[in-house]
């Protein structure tokens, strides 16, 4: 993939841009350029070359407050 870094792992250009992930479905890897390396599977970021995990962690946050707060305004509506 040509707008990709090299894995930081083992070095290989073979990225593939992850589709679908369980903590993010199909929106949050988009969001986070989330790249696969095709030869040591390794996930990080497609641009920066780093762990996406404190992202994850953030994006997990962020959906739980929104689901939260939805959930919260609906109960209090009745």
């Amino acid at each position: 993939m040509a707008d990709s870094v090299n894995c930081p792992q083992c070095g290989s250009a073979r990225v593939e841009k992850v589709k679908y992930t369980m903590w993010g479905g199909m929106i949050g890897p988009r969001l986070l350029n989330h790249v696969k390396c095709q030869d040591c599977k390794a996930t990080f970021n497609g641009k920066t070359g780093k762990s996406n995990t404190r992202a994850i962690a953030a994006y997990l946050m962020g959906t739980f407050v929104i689901v939260f707060l939805l959930y919260y305004l609906i109960t209090m509506a009745r």
